[in-house]
């Protein structure tokens, strides 16, 4: 057989024209002015509050707050919250439909193989082939002839006997991508990608946060249960006292009454706090996939309120760009957006396809391995859309609208960020201010009820005084408590806005993080 040396040039030459031109604009990643540096609350020195500085911001920032079980309930909410995990299915998806959108721009192979018993019509191909003069039946390799398995016979009214058809082969396709098409899609399911990458990555943050908040609102709530249980033993206490003063005469029974009524309205707080008790461990329980009261022997005892660390490192304006995982989602969503772009232009322009395909067919078995068995073929093909109503525009309209979307929310998702972290920062400088003041509220109150226990023991006030004082020490103790969390759920709140907690487990951060727990709960161990 003559080797056709044609077919091998035109695929050099088409490979030489796919690195051709690519259409639509090349993404280009926004350039935003940014604050040269944070606006921080002034806080005077020797105050003892914590101050934020413009140092790198610590991945696990968890670890500042000194609580090895916080630690410890943040890992796992790491590994085992569940929408971590829905989001890591999210993130397999999208990389698997970008190697589909890879895999557009390779050659496809398929191999293929049939048996087949046919029955020619006398009134189809073989009757006009009686008509032109041929005889089918005489071929030595045709569909009549002995060596092919058919009896020789003229073709009559009745066509040719039933025969066998064995054949196998392989088909090859071939797009050329001249206008960049497939890179386009593919450049777009790859930032599509990334975008569901740096979604999991905001989950991330989320969730520590929230494990953070709940385990703070969690202590909160346990100190204002003590401190509950504490003001109603106290408030038993001046119940039994009012009462041996009323048989002594010493007072009224309306005293008794009030004093009584207040031990009441305190008991009355307990159920409500360990309701929030409650609730909360349920909620973390949640986070870390794991089902209603499971935390609870872990975390039903009490333990006192993480505090924030004295520096807080808060990183520069500049770093907020790459580091805060919604603002890289909304990056890489307009770049997915601008490639679409470019695959809707090449919809404009003409798609040519080399396709070819080599088979062996025989009506024996036996002459499978023939050389004359053999048949190919192989050409280009082209597609030029020349009518579509409209659609290709109305398609480039859209995807040009969708960019400029993108790019709106991008800078919009940037202004939010910096919003939150200048709120953040001023949050939590002025709640420390207020904890300050509500301690000194706290002091006071003690003092003066103190002063008005003094008083009433000697005659000189009623027991409405009393009850006053306590119920201004009841109420300054809980919103200093509350004060407390505060700050510290500020700072959580501070941390999520700047972005942290998601790249302790990249790369190596996941072993990082599963090395710094077992630390933890060896160092606990020993403690014990």
């Amino acid at each position: 057989m003559r080797i056709d040396y044609r077919l091998p040039s035109l695929l050099i030459s088409s490979i030489a024209l796919v690195s051709g031109c690519t259409m639509g604009p090349d993404f280009q990643r926004p350039a935003l002015q940014t604050p040269a540096q944070w606006t921080e609350t002034p806080t005077p020195s020797d105050t003892g509050h914590a101050v934020a500085v413009q140092e790198p911001v610590a991945p696990a920032w968890w670890n500042s707050f000194g609580d090895p079980l916080l630690t410890t309930l943040v890992a796992r909410a790491m590994n085992s919250n569940l929408d971590i995990q829905a989001a890591a299915a999210r993130v397999a998806e999208s990389r698997a439909q970008f190697k589909q959108a890879r895999a557009s721009a390779l050659p496809t192979l398929n191999g293929n193989a049939s048996y087949t018993r046919e029955l020619q019509s006398a009134d189809g191909v073989v009757g006009l082939l009686e008509s032109s003069g041929s005889s089918a039946a005489t071929s030595t390799n045709g569909l009549g002839g002995r060596e092919s398995g058919v009896p020789t016979q003229d073709v009559t009214s009745s066509g040719l006997p039933p025969f066998n058809l064995y054949q196998y082969g392989f088909d090859a396709s071939w797009e050329l991508d001249l206008w960049g098409r497939v890179r386009r899609t593919a450049e777009n399911a790859s930032a599509t990608a990334e975008a569901q990458e740096e979604a999991r990555h905001d989950v991330m943050v989320s969730t520590a946060a929230e494990v953070a908040r709940d385990y703070l609102t969690l202590r909160s709530t346990q100190q204002k249960l003590a401190l509950a249980k504490q003001n109603l033993a106290y408030a038993r206490r001046t119940v039994q006292l009012t009462r041996e003063r009323a048989k002594h005469g010493l007072t009224t029974d309306l005293d008794v009454a009030n004093a009584e009524s207040q031990a009441e309205t305190t008991a009355a707080n307990l159920p409500q706090f360990e309701q929030q008790e409650a609730q909360l461990i349920n909620a973390i329980g949640l986070l870390l996939g794991e089902y209603p009261q499971t935390l609870a022997v872990q975390l039903r005892e009490p333990a006192a309120i993480p505090v924030a660390p004295p520096r807080v490192p808060i990183g520069l304006p500049s770093d907020l760009l790459r580091r805060r995982p919604d603002i890289r989602e909304s990056e890489a969503k307009l770049h997915a957006a601008t490639a679409s772009i470019g695959a809707a232009k090449a919809d404009f322009f003409p798609k040519i396809t080399l396709s070819g395909s080599v088979a062996i067919q025989a009506t024996q078995f036996s002459n499978m391995g023939s050389w004359g068995a053999r048949s190919y073929s192989a050409g280009p093909s082209i597609s030029l859309p020349i009518f579509e109503g409209g659609k290709l525009r109305a398609t480039l309209a859209l995807r040009n609208a969708q960019q400029k979307e993108a790019a709106i929310t991008y800078r919009k998702t940037v202004l939010s960020a910096f919003q939150e972290v200048d709120d953040a920062l001023t949050q939590f400088g002025t709640e420390q201010q207020r904890r300050d003041s509500l301690a000194a509220s706290v002091d006071a109150s003690k003092r003066a009820l103190d002063l008005a226990n003094q008083r009433y023991s000697r005659g000189l006030t009623t027991y409405l005084d009393v009850l006053s004082a306590q119920k201004n020490v009841l109420t300054y103790e809980q919103q200093w408590v509350d004060s407390t969390a505060t700050v510290s759920t500020d700072l959580v709140a501070l941390y999520k806005a700047l972005g942290g907690g998601w790249d302790v487990m990249s790369d190596s951060g996941e072993a990082r993080l599963a090395n710094h727990v077992l630390a933890v709960t060896s160092s606990r161990n020993a403690a014990q």
